[in-house]
């Protein structure tokens, strides 16, 4: 039996929940996969997949058996990708996945001039905030903000991630200038919301933390809509300085001078990281992408 082949099988009969679509991947009868899988069974002695006329279902054991398994096949085919590309030129499809806000006003820019330094690297660049695993999305290159993740990836902190909270003339005039923290619990709020829900207005004071968040006037994931919203007197604003620097330096918007700074998480851990798997910084395309990525946003740090 060929082992690693019925692995194969095995791994993507569990992330297609289906015997014809696996077979069809590999373009091999379903009869065929299917004993292959049987095989692989019989050799573990033990049933790793539920099989009935209408569906298929991946047993506990056969998890457990799969999470271990996909993680040594991946690995497999970094090593194998790295070893056939070894100090050879930057080339292929670079899969890289951004949040959206950094994307749009950072990365894509800079990828113009990545793409004119290395013309045989074709991107494919996705930008969402959704969270992205590594392995299973296929992805090279993340950029995230947050936390240094504890997964088995290369974390390298880009910039800083520091919040503040603007609002327009016009509401500061309006609605007055909030001077502590605790005021803005009275002016309204507009609320980026991320996959774990809306981001919280925090402030420490006397080593006790508060929740000083302002009712809520528009709560999305478009910061864009946000910070038109914030522009045009809506509403007091929390988001990245980074975001905002070029609303502050045209005026549009003004930083608000609060007694307590304002944070969206207590842990002081937060920033932006640039995530690759160890392995396949070895990858020529990934390893150009990455020393690119990094040194550049290093230097336009600078200038936020």
């Amino acid at each position: 039996m060929d082992q690693l082949k019925a692995i194969k099988y095995f791994i993507k009969v569990v992330e297609t929940q289906s015997f014809t679509l696996a077979a069809k991947s590999f373009d091999v009868p379903v009869s065929s996969l299917s004993r292959r899988i049987a095989d692989l069974e019989e050799s573990l002695s033990a049933t790793l997949l539920k099989r009935t006329t209408r569906k298929v279902s991946v047993t506990e054991v056969g998890r457990r058996y799969y999470n271990q398994v996909s993680e040594v096949v991946s690995l497999l085919k970094d090593t194998d990708e790295a070893v056939r590309s070894y100090q050879t030129t930057p080339m292929g499809v670079l899969n890289i996945s951004a949040m959206v806000g950094f994307g749009e006003r950072i990365l894509i820019p800079l990828l113009d001039e990545f793409n004119h330094l290395y013309p045989k690297i074709t991107l494919n660049v996705t930008l969402s905030d959704q969270l992205t695993d590594l392995a299973k999305d296929e992805v090279d290159i993340a950029i995230r903000g947050g936390y240094a993740p504890q997964e088995r990836v290369t974390a390298i902190k880009l910039m800083e991630n520091e919040f503040i909270a603007v609002a327009a003339p016009s509401y500061i005039k309006q609605q007055g200038n909030p001077k502590s923290a605790i005021e803005l619990k009275e002016h309204r709020g507009l609320f980026f919301n991320t996959p774990m829900g809306a981001t919280p207005w925090l402030c420490e004071v006397a080593g006790q933390w508060l929740d000083v968040s302002g009712p809520s006037v528009l709560t999305t994931n478009n910061g864009k809509w946000l910070v038109e919203r914030a522009v045009a007197g809506v509403g007091v604003l929390v988001l990245p300085r980074w975001v905002l620097r070029s609303y502050l330096d045209s005026g549009e918007l003004i930083e608000l001078s609060l007694e307590s700074s304002i944070k969206v998480t207590q842990n002081p851990d937060l920033a932006i990281y640039l995530l690759y798997q160890k392995q396949r910084y070895h990858v020529p395309k990934v390893k150009a992408a990455v020393d690119f990525i990094v040194a550049k946003v290093a230097d336009s740090t600078v200038k936020l």
